[in-house]
């Protein structure tokens, strides 16, 4: 494509900033699929845990993928990091810079790994192409500190003339544990960026530069527009809600709460929360913004492009130094399960002005399991890590989604097959927990429940979770959800975060269920009967809740 439009000007009309917008999209939506098909490691290849993003000349965000909400932190700072480390003089094609730092931008959790190129046009940086992809490594860490939760990396580069600058590689695969894993991904990250420079010059050949450039600014102000008139739509005042979050980390639980203040077009997000800890589920200031616009985005406009005009009607507040806004050297790894907390802590607060617009809380972590050792197979080291999913809210018109990935994280729940294919363990049971999901006129969606059996000996087992000991609460009436339950050996293993298991040794983990919405006596008889016949609801619920005393339907 090398002829320039000629309907488009240097001031493209709407029709034609609608059809950019779509591009740039488009071209987020290619790399992500180019990763996904091009890595090796099984959590990005077929968790598909990873994002593709735009951003502009000076670092504005343009476009994301729809992947994983959590991830736009993660590439919300790597762009001016670069540009602060780096005089634009000093960088030309075929660069790539790598980064994972929380606390210096790139990240918000070490295994984050986020690789951003420049796209020159005309000889000037025109755009950037990032992505972000979890790599499962650094296993059996401590979490005290970052310094123990593997390799800070700042914004470095990587590649000079799209080449490996080899001793910056090699000091990064030094310090990781499955290093043929990691090149193998690095190289499908860089490809991925590839595509996305290929695409973005194609567009800029057909448009010319000075059309695309408008455009992304235009689009940036019309987000903006959308989410200030979708702010509109709420009656102002303030509005507050708290929860309680547990996790295997520490002893009890802590309250975190939120002051929700809307004043025309503009919302106030004021958070409370304790002090950071020596435990890894702190959250930077990325994160918190991040969880914030993707909960206020699911309110205000679902259909809202995801660029960042989002935040600039949004202004959001948390106590420096606390878990909701950690400074260095804070543990940052287990953050997302407190970023789910803040998506709840957020429709709490829209509950009481729109409740018909929001979910009952989902299962309110994101419950990680990390198994690693010495594969009997192949005598090398290995790390198998899944985020295994729960149940979903139920709403105003619906029930709840069973089994599924909510939020802030959105893979997918890795196959069996793939699963006891790469790794020597063995799936005993993938269910769902019956009974998981809050009652209501709409009832919460289930947890899931996965056994797995180790097949070697000496397997250490970290599992991260959340919602252990409080219950996902339900909206207008509705119960709350059911609880996160671990097992080891077939023992109640809730206070373990780290396990040794043996050859035949046995973790059982099931997930939260999702509150559920409404007055259950209002719950349709025969939804009641459907749920009784495929065995999710049992018949003591069902006459306690429901109100059912055998009734044919």
């Amino acid at each position: 494509m090398t002829t320039i439009d000629p309907i488009l000007t240097d001031a493209p009309s709407s029709v034609q900033i609608e059809v950019i917008g779509n591009a740039l999209e488009s071209i987020c939506d290619e790399m992500g699929e180019a990763l996904i098909r091009t890595s090796y490691s099984p959590n990005i290849k077929e968790r598909r845990d990873c994002t593709t993003g735009l951003f502009d000349a000076e670092g504005e965000f343009l476009a994301q993928a729809e992947h994983v909400p959590m991830h736009l932190a993660s590439l919300m700072g790597i762009v001016n990091a670069v540009r602060d480390r780096y005089p634009l003089a000093d960088i030309r094609e075929g660069d790539s810079f790598l980064g994972n730092d929380p606390h210096t931008g790139g990240g918000t959790h070490l295994p984050d790994i986020v690789l951003v190129t420049p796209i020159f046009v005309d000889g000037t940086i025109a755009a950037w192409a990032t992505n972000c992809a979890h790599h499962a490594d650094y296993a059996e860490r401590g979490h005290e500190h970052i310094f123990q939760e593997g390799l800070r990396i700042p914004a470095i580069r990587l590649f000079r003339d799209w080449t490996y600058e080899q001793d910056v590689l090699n000091l990064i695969l030094i310090n990781m544990q499955v290093p043929t894993e990691r090149l193998a991904d690095f190289d499908a990250q860089l490809a991925a960026n590839r595509l996305g420079v290929n695409r973005y010059r194609e567009i800029c050949e057909r448009y010319g530069r000075a059309a695309v450039d408008a455009a992304g600014r235009e689009l940036l102000d019309y987000t903006e527009r959308k989410v200030r008139a979708g702010i509109r739509t709420l009656p102002n005042g303030e509005y507050a809600f708290r929860d309680e979050f547990d996790t295997n980390e520490i002893e009890g639980t802590f309250e975190i709460s939120l002051r929700m203040t809307v004043e025309d077009e503009r919302i106030l997000f004021a958070f409370d929360a304790p002090p950071q800890v020596r435990a890894s589920f702190n959250m930077v200031r990325t994160a918190l913004l991040s969880s914030v616009y993707y909960a206020v985005k699911t309110v205000v406009g679902p259909d809202i492009p995801s660029n960042g005009g989002l935040g600039r009607a949004l202004e959001v507040e948390a106590p420096l130094g606390s878990v909701l806004n950690c400074v260095a050297p804070a543990a940052v790894n287990g953050r997302i399960d407190l970023a789910q907390r803040v998506v709840d802590l957020v429709h709490g607060a829209f509950a009481q002005v729109v409740p018909e617009r929001v979910v009952a809380a989902s299962n309110g972590a994101v419950t990680g399991t990390q198994f690693s050792g010495i594969d009997p197979r192949t005598g090398r080291y290995y790390i198998y890590l899944e985020t295994i999913g729960g149940g979903n809210g139920a709403g105003d018109c619906m029930n709840g989604l069973d089994g599924v990935q909510a939020h802030m994280t959105n893979t997918s729940n890795l196959p069996v097959e793939a699963l006891e294919g790469e790794y020597p363990l063995r799936v005993q049971e993938y269910a769902l927990v019956d009974g998981s999901g809050g009652v209501g006129t709409h009832r919460g969606g289930m947890g899931i429940r996965r056994v797995l059996t180790i097949d070697h000996d000496d397997c250490t087992v970290e599992v991260g979770a959340s919602r252990l000991t409080t219950q996902p609460w339900g909206l207008e009436g509705g119960g709350p959800g059911g609880s996160t339950e671990l097992r080891a050996n077939g023992r109640l293993a809730n206070d373990r975060r780290i396990l040794h298991l043996d050859r035949g040794g046995e973790l059982s983990v099931s997930t939260a269920g999702g509150g559920g919405f409404g007055d259950p006596a209002k719950r349709d008889l025969e939804e009641v009967a459907r749920d009784l016949l495929e065995g999710r609801l049992d018949q003591e619920t069902a006459a306690d809740a429901y109100g059912w005393k055998g009734h044919q339907t």
